[in-house]
């Protein structure tokens, strides 16, 4: 694998293991750092396939096209990407509007599925880079 997904790979559980630990401090926070592990891991992915986007819109919208339409993700997983983005939206940029403890809690469970799923599309790329589904930090999580 070449370095920029073993990167970005290893920033996506980098923001999963702080989303936890600040939870307490800020749920705003720590619904950025889900949505960031999840950003981090389909980057992941599709820097693969020789594939770079520079806005999370871009992103948004691959993971529609390039995962869901195609049939290698389920709808829903689909929505929990777009749900994390809505969220990190809120806790980054929401002058008055904040995101609920429940919610960042339910961001953390999406991610952490998120990371799963990329795993388990690409487990031979993957392997030995913490990996979730060889007991890597996500098991770690609520």
């Amino acid at each position: 694998m070449t370095e920029l997904p073993a990167s970005l790979w290893n920033r996506a559980q980098e923001a999963l293991r702080a989303a936890t630990p600040v939870l307490p401090v800020s749920a705003d926070a720590a619904a950025s750092r889900a949505y960031y592990a999840a950003f981090y891991a389909v980057s992941a992915h599709f820097a693969l396939e020789g594939k770079k986007f520079t806005k999370h819109g871009a992103v948004v919208a691959a993971v529609h096209r390039d995962l869901v339409r195609t049939g290698l993700w389920p709808v829903d997983l689909g929505q929990l990407f777009s749900d994390l983005a809505v969220a990190r939206k809120a806790g980054d940029y929401g002058e008055d509007t904040h995101v609920s403890n429940e919610e960042a809690q339910r961001c953390i469970r999406s991610a952490k599925e998120i990371l799963r799923a990329v795993a388990k599309l690409r487990p031979q790329e993957f392997t030995g880079l913490d990996n979730p589904l060889t007991g890597g930090v996500t098991d770690a999580l609520p």
